[in-house]
C-alpha cells in the first residue's frame, strides 16, 4: 500500500505566503503619506485605465499593488459595503476602521480556505478633520492589519523606500514636498537604476481635507507638474 502524500499545515501556510511576496514583489511601489493638508497617494503607474488608487467614500481612499484583478475586486466589494452601510444608517458610520476590518476578514478567508492566496497588499485611509485625526491601515495578503502614521510604502521596492521616508519624512509637509518626495523615492528605489518619473508615468491623487464632503481628488498632469516644478 502506498503511503499518502503528507504536507503540514504550517509548510502550507510558508508556501502560500512566499508565493504572494513573490507576486507582490513584482509589482511597481506605491506610497501613501500625510502631509499638512490631508493624504496623499502616489503610485507609479503609466496606465491611464488601470488604476491603483481610487475613492472608497467620502473621506475614505484606497491603494493597492498586485495583481490588478484581484485588488479590484476587493476596491469594487468595498465601494459596494460602503454605501450599502453610508446608506442603512448614517454616512458617518462608514469608517475606515470598518472598511479595513472587513478587507481583513476576507483576505483572512482567501489566504487559509482557498489553494492560491490573493497577491495584493492594500491600504485603506481615511482623512479627518485634524492630522491627529487621520487613519492609515496596512492589509497584508493574509489579512493581517497595521495601523501606520505618518507613511506607507508598498510593492516590489517597499523596504528601501520605507527606510528612506523614515529618515526623510516630517509632520507639516506640504503637498508639493510630500508628492516631490514620494516620486524622488519612488524614482531612486526602481527595479532599474535611478530615474526620473515624468507626469505619464505617475498616478497621484489626494485625501483633501478641507473639501467639504467628497475629498478624494486626483492629480491631473497639468496640476502634478507644477507640483513637481516646486
Amino acid at each position: 500500500m502506498s503511503v499518502p502524500f503528507y504536507v503540514s499545515p504550517e509548510q502550507i501556510m510558508r508556501d502560500k505566503a512566499d508565493f504572494a511576496r513573490k507576486g507582490i514583489a513584482r509589482g511597481r511601489s506605491v506610497i501613501v503619506m500625510q502631509y499638512d493638508g490631508g493624504i496623499a497617494f502616489v503610485a507609479e503607474n503609466p496606465s491611464r485605465a488601470l488604476h491603483k488608487i481610487s475613492e472608497l467614500y467620502d473621506r475614505i481612499g484606497f491603494a493597492a499593488v498586485g495583481k490588478y484583478n484581484e485588488f479590484e475586486s476587493l476596491r469594487v466589494a468595498g465601494v459596494r459595503l460602503a454605501d450599502m452601510r453610508g446608506y442603512s444608517y448614517d454616512r458617518s458610520d462608514v469608517t475606515g476602521r470598518s472598511l479595513a476590518n472587513a478587507y481583513a476578514q476576507t483576505l483572512g478567508t482567501i489566504f487559509t480556505e482557498t489553494a492560491k492566496p490573493f497577491e495584493v497588499e492594500i491600504v485603506v485611509a481615511e482623512v479627518g478633520r485634524d492630522a491627529a485625526d487621520d487613519q492609515l491601515y496596512r492589509l497584508m495578503f493574509d489579512g493581517s492589519v497595521a495601523d501606520e502614521h505618518g507613511f506607507v510604502a508598498m510593492g516590489g521596492s517597499a523596504e528601501p523606500i520605507a527606510t528612506a521616508l523614515q529618515a526623510a519624512w516630517r509632520d507639516g509637509l506640504d503637498l508639493g514636498e510630500a508628492v516631490r518626495l514620494a516620486v524622488s523615492l519612488l524614482g531612486d528605489h526602481g527595479d532599474e537604476k535611478p530615474r526620473q518619473l515624468t507626469t505619464d508615468l505617475l498616478e497621484v491623487a489626494v485625501l483633501d481635507r478641507a473639501r467639504p464632503r467628497r475629498t478624494f481628488q486626483r492629480m491631473t498632469n497639468g496640476r502634478l507638474a507644477e507640483l513637481l516644478a516646486g
